[in-house]
């Protein structure tokens, strides 16, 4: 059995790679060629070129590109660029604008990864004879003892990309392969360095890639022009305080810039109501939630019983895992109760589910039941 699980020779063994141009990818890729396997690369160009070029540190970049290429004629693999840029307009950026409109904080590189990266490019992997592909993702696969794939949290915690992966489904699972899974990234940068490669100290992408230093409403903006309608900002009895210019412009627990002054305790945003367009401001007592509603449930998992299952559940990227049960409401859908409640949860983000390391599945958040009954409705 080779290292991808399969009962050949790796020079027998296709894989593609994934390859964004930053050190994770091309470490990944250099590392497969070393072992010996058939190594395609390809990269995804996802949206314009003329601004990617003047944009840095973001994935699928113009010059993350160039890297790519490079780093594939160094390890001497073939390496192809695909034209995804309309696609990733469809299925990534629309969808971007259109969440924030209803009023909740999307994650679209979860969305990324959901539609063009492990569907579209899964397929086309699949198109060239791929026995598997590969990433660079922070996150282990194993099998079980019954022979089913699993998705485990990676070594490395502080890279952990686990939450961000969780609509991968158990078919796509059995195809992907994550190297690095095991690794620190220390150890991947000095694995870079190994191989020679030109990106072993490039930094890090921070920024979500279509979205310059961050300025998210400017994008929503361009795709919905008109969309920054002003509107009132009230307490949570109703009175007014303010005024703002554009739902799009707040989040779900935003302490800073809500607009407001002259008050003796801190204001956080505890709800947005696009009907309405009134941004809704209390104390951060108002921020907490007995339970949240998801939709789109992708489970991984074991049935979970009519009574529900109890799971520690991570509802932001960057928050600790917390104790919940899961109850199914349909077939996609369910209830989250938190054992001792949640702060600051917001429509359009993940729920991801977890069992020790293991991902047990994910879904998307539609709706927060706050503990204070005047955000009930």
């Amino acid at each position: 059995m080779n290292s991808l699980g399969f009962d050949r020779d790796p020079k027998d063994t296709r894989v593609v790679v994934a390859m964004s141009g930053g050190v994770d990818s091309s470490a990944t890729a250099a590392l497969l060629a070393s072992e010996g396997y058939d190594v395609v690369g390809i990269t995804l160009q996802l949206y314009d070129h003329g601004v990617a070029v003047q944009k840095k540190g973001a994935c699928c970049a113009g010059q993350d590109i160039h890297d790519a290429r490079r780093v594939a004629e160094d390890i001497g693999i073939p390496h192809y660029v695909l034209d995804y840029e309309s696609r990733f307009r469809d299925q990534v950026m629309e969808d971007f604008a259109d969440s924030y409109l209803r009023g909740e904080t999307p994650v679209p590189c979860i969305r990324c990864n959901q539609t063009v990266k492990f569907k579209d490019l899964l397929d086309t992997a699949k198109d060239l004879g791929a026995d598997c592909m590969a990433t660079g993702h922070y996150i282990q696969r194993f099998v079980s003892d019954a022979g089913k794939a699993e998705l485990h949290k990676a070594v490395d915690q502080g890279r952990d990309q686990s939450y961000f992966l969780f609509t991968t489904t158990q078919e796509q699972l059995d195809f992907l392969r994550f190297p690095l899974g095991g690794l620190e990234k220390p150890e991947v940068r000095a694995l870079a360095e190994r191989f020679g490669l030109e990106v072993a100290d490039k930094p890090d992408s921070q920024d979500i890639c279509f979205v310059p230093e961050g300025r998210y409403t400017s994008v929503i903006e361009r795709l919905r022009p008109g969309a920054m309608e002003p509107g009132d900002i009230v307490d949570l009895d109703g009175n007014v305080l303010g005024e703002h210019r554009g739902i799009v412009r707040y989040t779900i627990g935003q302490r800073r810039g809500i607009g407001v002054g002259g008050q003796d305790d801190p204001l956080y945003v505890v709800k947005l109501d696009p009907a309405q367009k009134r941004v809704i401001v209390g104390p951060k007592a108002a921020l907490d939630c007995a339970a949240i509603e998801v939709k789109e449930l992708n489970w991984l998992g074991e049935d979970i019983p009519d009574a529900g299952l109890d799971v520690d559940v991570k509802i932001r990227s960057t928050r600790p895992p917390v104790a919940a049960t899961l109850t199914r409401t349909g077939t996609d859908t369910g209830t989250v109760t938190f054992k001792d409640g949640e702060s600051g949860v917001s429509p359009g983000q993940a729920a991801v589910f977890y069992d020790g390391t293991r991902v047990l599945g994910g879904s998307w958040i539609t709706r927060a039941v706050a503990a204070d009954p005047r955000l009930a409705a």
